[in-house]
């Protein structure tokens, strides 16, 4: 679990930087750095997407992980637990809700390929160079993020240590499925949802981002049978 709490704390410590120097921040420069790191995610996903070998994979994926997401509404609990936080601290920049940050933080400190497998190599060989990276990146976009979004952005700390967490303990259970195969395809799927959070971002669409996590994990069972 270290790789789990390092990640954890960058988030927290970035956050809370973010918060402190946000109010100094005039929002129309808040809006264009946070246009800019939409930017920066857009092209994190791009890169990942080109990555998959099968394209059969990731559109099975997608649709399975979707529908998996759609029936169990995890979009519409992400959404619950983010209005909850917004009515218990009424306090907030004025710039977004408590709930949008906690919500578009979340997705993106989880939905990258780095979380799922930085997490699994910490779980299984104890490596946790991929891990500290991931961490030094969301320290930065938890800076930016709360200096924009807010409030929000440190509720999305505990996310990444329940998420994280999770699969590094549950990553000596499945490591006789992973291969090289396997983490390549769930990093393109992992990609492509990052590509849909950055068009949330950027205010182009307004995907229910949460209900397509589920997808990441289905390569994991096709890549046995495809």
């Amino acid at each position: 679990m270290t790789a789990a709490f390092v990640n954890t704390a960058a988030v927290f410590a970035g956050a809370i930087i973010g918060l402190f120097f946000g109010k100094a921040i005039p929002k129309r420069t808040g809006d264009t750095v946070m246009y800019g790191l939409a930017l920066c995610t857009l092209l994190i996903g791009i890169s990942g997407a080109l990555k998959g070998e099968h394209i059969i994979i990731e559109i099975i994926s997608m649709v399975v992980g979707t529908l998996i997401g759609e029936a169990a509404d995890l979009d519409d609990k992400i959404n619950r637990i983010g209005n909850t936080l917004q009515q218990r601290f009424k306090a907030e920049n004025g710039r977004t809700s408590i709930a949008a940050g906690f919500i578009n933080s979340t997705m993106l400190f989880c939905t990258g390929a780095m979380a799922i497998v930085g997490s699994l190599q910490a779980g299984i060989s104890g490596d946790y160079a991929m891990i500290f990276t991931k961490s030094t990146i969301d320290f930065v976009a938890a800076t930016v993020l709360a200096s924009t979004m807010g409030l929000g952005t440190v509720f999305a700390a505990v996310s990444v240590l329940l998420y994280q967490g999770s699969i590094t303990l549950f990553a000596s259970f499945i490591a006789p499925y992973l291969n090289s195969t396997v983490t390549t395809e769930m990093d393109c799927v992992g990609s492509l949802i990052m590509i849909g959070l950055a068009f949330n971002m950027l205010g182009i669409t307004k995907l229910r981002i949460s209900n397509y996590v589920p997808a990441v994990f289905v390569p994991v069972l096709l890549c046995r049978f495809l």
